[in-house]
């Protein structure tokens, strides 16, 4: 595990006279593998956050989600989780490719409890996690695995408490078809799907504008 802190940190924790503060919390808090009580919350957790860097410099902020448990914990030091089918611009696993380095927030709103995750990632199509059948991964393109390297809990208290309505039928489920993607209906965008795509807009009910996409998003439809 690396120093967490750099000058730009130090200068600020100086400024506001917090310098040994900041070490005692590091020490307490921040850990080179996973332990127990983390394992737990991570694999009982249906969403986090992933933030990678692309080829400009620029991070890039994700929101994955999947059926509870679908980041596993391999051992206490690494982290696996299916790519499923997205957007088609591949960022967060393009970036993954050019630039391992990653930062995860996993967070529950109704405790609130969360848990922030450094590590080195990699992506593949052929890890041994996606012949091994589990439903969690059911779907999956790609596996990503992260190597930690620093996991930590934060202060809870400016979470606002928010409840779970309901799972998004857009999940890969075994055993039944998974909804095609309304976005996949959009006018400007038929000549350029691949063939396997051809035939969603008509499923769904023909073709619609891209402005007519924006209104289902915003009515929850997309």
């Amino acid at each position: 595990m690396s120093e967490i802190y750099g000058e730009q940190h130090r200068a600020l924790q100086d400024a506001f006279d917090v310098r040994p503060l900041a070490d005692r919390v590091r020490d307490v808090i921040v850990l080179p593998e996973i332990p127990p009580e983390h394992q737990g919350f991570i694999e009982s957790r249906d969403f986090f956050f992933l933030s990678t860097i692309d080829h400009r410099g620029y991070p890039t902020v994700s929101h994955k989600g999947g059926n509870p448990g679908f980041v596993k914990v391999v051992d206490s030091s690494t982290l696996a989780f299916p790519s499923l089918d997205g957007n088609s611009m591949y960022l967060s696993m393009g970036n993954i490719t050019g630039n391992s380095k990653v930062g995860l927030l996993f967070i529950d709103f109704e405790t609130p409890h969360r848990v922030r995750v450094h590590g080195e990632a990699t992506v593949s199509r052929d890890d041994p996690l996606m012949q091994a059948g589990l439903p969690e991964f059911h779907g999956a393109e790609m596996i990503v695995r992260i190597k930690v390297t620093e996991i930590f809990i934060n202060c809870p208290r400016y979470i606002h408490r928010y409840q779970r309505v309901d799972a998004s039928r857009y999940v890969p489920q075994p055993g039944c078809p998974t909804p095609p993607p309304q976005w996949k209906r959009i006018d400007g965008l038929q000549d350029v799907l691949p063939e396997r795509d051809r035939a969603i807009a008509e499923q769904l009910g023909g073709v619609i504008t891209l402005e007519e996409y924006g209104a289902k998003v915003v009515s929850g439809e997309g």
